[in-house]
């Protein structure tokens, strides 16, 4: 295949490979290190099953939470250009890199109890930090933005006239969203929501600093693992394993989901 025209040149395969094996081989070690025959009853413990309960059911919120708020974000910044978009654009990617004790930092400053936007909730009786509210919010705030910078990026490659041929022909916009734009973005949607649904199950620090690690209530597995990680490294590296394997699964659905999208 080298031979081929167009062709690499054959010293970038050494970058190939040594970037495989620094992807891979951490991954390597600790399947190795893996106390394989403790893994089921480490798996089935309460502190084991709640860490995961209470993942699921955030991610799953969140989740839903980035799709019905992004799917609309990511449209409307599409259309967007000039110096508007680009400071949107901005402003979406920031929690995209910002460290995750920045972002809960950010988020606690909002809605503590006695801060920006929490002092008036409690009035209320709503408390928003260190809650499982807290934990979605924190998940949904680093997560949306790999979910709306897919979309928009897609929307914006794949800038065509079939809105404005279904606009000429009388469809409403409404019409014309659901029926040819949102086909149009759909292997786009899976991906960037599967990649949204990982980001959440993996976010640690926003978590641990807006909702704290409350077993049962806001303590995820990502906290979980922290937690065990000096007292029972046993159990860190157990739970560790379930997020490796959900992670496998996110990844082969949006793989999937790609190839299922191709025109034939």
């Amino acid at each position: 295949m080298w031979k081929t025209a167009g062709a690499p040149p054959r010293w970038i395969l050494i970058g190939a490979v040594l970037g495989v094996l620094a992807l891979s081989l951490p991954i390597v070690g600790m399947l190795i290190d893996m106390p394989w025959a403790q893994v089921p009853e480490i798996l089935t413990s309460e502190t084991a099953m709640q860490a995961l309960g209470v993942s699921l059911r955030t991610v799953a919120i969140s989740t839903l939470i980035c799709v019905l708020l992004g799917v609309p974000l990511a449209v409307f910044m599409s259309r967007l250009n000039g110096k508007g978009g680009e400071l949107l654009r901005i402003g979406v990617t920031i929690p995209m890199v910002l460290p995750p004790v920045v972002a809960g930092l950010a988020l606690l400053s909002t809605f503590g109890k006695r801060k920006l936007l929490g002092e008036q909730l409690s009035l209320l009786g709503i408390d928003i930090a260190f809650s499982a509210t807290a934990v979605v919010m924190a998940q949904v705030f680093v997560a949306m933005p790999f979910l709306v910078t897919s979309l928009e990026a897609s929307l914006r490659s794949n800038r065509t006239s079939h809105a404005q041929i279904s606009a000429t022909l009388g469809a409403s916009p409404s019409y014309t969203l659901f029926h040819v734009t949102l086909p149009m973005m759909m292997p786009a949607l899976v991906s960037g929501t599967a990649l949204a649904a990982a980001r959440c199950l993996g976010e640690f620090g926003a978590t641990l600093t807006f909702a704290g690690s409350l077993e049962g209530r806001t303590r995820t597995i990502p906290l979980a693992i922290y937690l065990q990680r000096e007292v029972d490294p046993d159990t860190a590296l157990a739970l560790a394993l379930v997020l490796l394997v959900l992670a496998v699964i996110v990844v082969s659905l949006t793989a999937r989901g790609r190839v299922v999208s191709r025109p034939s």
